[in-house]
């Protein structure tokens, strides 16, 4: 048996199956990848253990819960330490309109990803949320007119 952590040729099958369709019942996925549903489904398991697969979701059209507008938004902090950055991360992590949160390096400290119903909506978030959130001194709002990748699978 392979030692932990390592990723073989079926393993990475399954993965790539999986990014594509996470829905697959155990038997499908073994069948997609010739290896017995049992050995599919230790495998399938020792990857979610490892944490390879972080989760199983369904992903919602956000168009159909009103959430059809996507907005990103760079934001810089009034100071670049440590203590700044776990103030500001701690408090977005309680956003529940915030998607993705990413710390970068060039002329912005984050983007955030976010969804709203309209433009309304967004000004009346960032106004009385993001602006408020700790260490905030500039915002830039970038209104994506249309998504052409997203979620694309990862290419390994």
């Amino acid at each position: 048996m392979k030692e932990s952590s390592e990723l073989d040729r079926i393993d990475q099958r399954i993965l790539r199956r999986l990014q594509r369709n996470g829905r697959m019942t155990n038997a499908e996925l073994a069948k997609a990848v010739s290896i017995s549903p049992a050995t599919c489904h230790r495998r399938t398991q020792r990857l979610f253990d490892e944490g390879f697969i972080r989760s199983v979701r369904a992903e919602v059209s956000p168009a159909k819960v009103d959430r059809g507008t996507l907005v990103i938004v760079g934001v810089v902090l009034d100071r670049s330490t440590q203590e700044s950055f776990s103030a500001f991360e701690a408090a977005v992590r309680k956003l529940t309109f915030v998607l993705d949160c990413h710390l970068v390096a060039g002329d912005f400290d984050f983007f955030l990803k976010i969804r709203v119903k309209d433009i309304a909506d967004f000004r009346r978030l960032h106004g009385e949320q993001l602006l408020a959130l700790p260490g905030v001194r500039q915002t830039r709002t970038f209104f994506v007119m249309k998504e052409v990748v997203d979620g694309a699978p990862l290419d390994f």
